[in-house]
């Protein structure tokens, strides 16, 4: 994979890269969007804390399917409020904190989910 950064446009707003290459990949694996819904059913209050549950589920469908986070191209975020932005953006470059090549990113606002406890939802595509 190959960040897509041209030095002729504003830097990207935060840990990720405008644009990812994937060349050469036998397999793909698209992600539905996860929720801040943990194992137990319960759905923790902070966006931050749903956020990083989001990963958690993330992480266990790219090792169900034999990748890891290296393998992410783009991932899309959801937030119900412009102020969760943040919050999320801070799971986010957790999340990603050791990775190279970081993946191109898209975040939404939208005006809510399934569930008005719900905060954010994450979907990611990944390539091996």
């Amino acid at each position: 994979m190959k960040s897509l950064n041209p030095a002729d446009i504003a830097a990207p707003f935060g840990r990720y890269s405008h644009g990812a290459e994937v060349r050469g990949f036998e397999r793909m694996v698209q992600t539905s969007g996860q929720l801040g819904l943990a194992a137990d059913g319960t759905i923790p209050d902070s966006v931050n804390a749903q956020a990083e549950i989001c990963f958690e589920n993330i992480d266990a469908i790219l090792t169900e399917g034999k990748m890891a986070r290296a393998d992410i191209f783009h991932v899309t975020a959801f937030v119900t409020d412009r102020a969760y932005m943040a919050d999320y953006m801070a799971a986010r470059d957790v999340y990603f904190a050791d990775i190279q090549v970081l993946p191109a990113s898209t975040l939404l606002i939208v005006s809510g989910f399934t569930r008005a406890e719900f905060k954010v939802e994450i979907q990611v595509a990944a390539a091996r």
